[in-house]
């Protein structure tokens, strides 16, 4: 009998511990790349305070950085025909860090 647990002959399995699947929370990206990888820096921007942190850092083979943006290419359109269009955010062509996010302006 087959063992339905081992992973077709190209397929690998992945594993996500407990850790890792809580997911890390960033509301900035910063991209930069060289002739061999790209580097993605997802930042936490905090209302309020002028230091922001990386909190993770991927890098990727430009290969691998293709198939990444067409693979959210893909996930974008099939979330907008079930949720409707995504708001652009247009900025003066820099990034756009929403540092009161939406909400009234703290005072002391």
């Amino acid at each position: 009998m087959e063992d339905n647990k081992k992973p077709n002959q190209g397929q690998i399995s992945i594993e996500l511990n407990e850790e890792v699947a809580q997911g890390v929370y960033s509301n900035l990206a910063v991209i930069t790349h060289s002739s061999s990888e790209f580097v993605v820096d997802f930042v936490r921007v905090m209302p309020g305070v002028p230091k922001a942190q990386v909190k993770s850092r991927i890098v990727l083979t430009p290969e691998h950085a293709k198939r990444l943006m067409l693979a959210l290419k893909d996930n974008i359109g099939k979330f907008e025909s079930v949720h409707g269009a995504i708001k652009d955010v247009k900025g003066s062509g820099g990034p756009v860090i929403p540092m009161n996010f939406g909400g009234p302006t703290a005072q002391a």
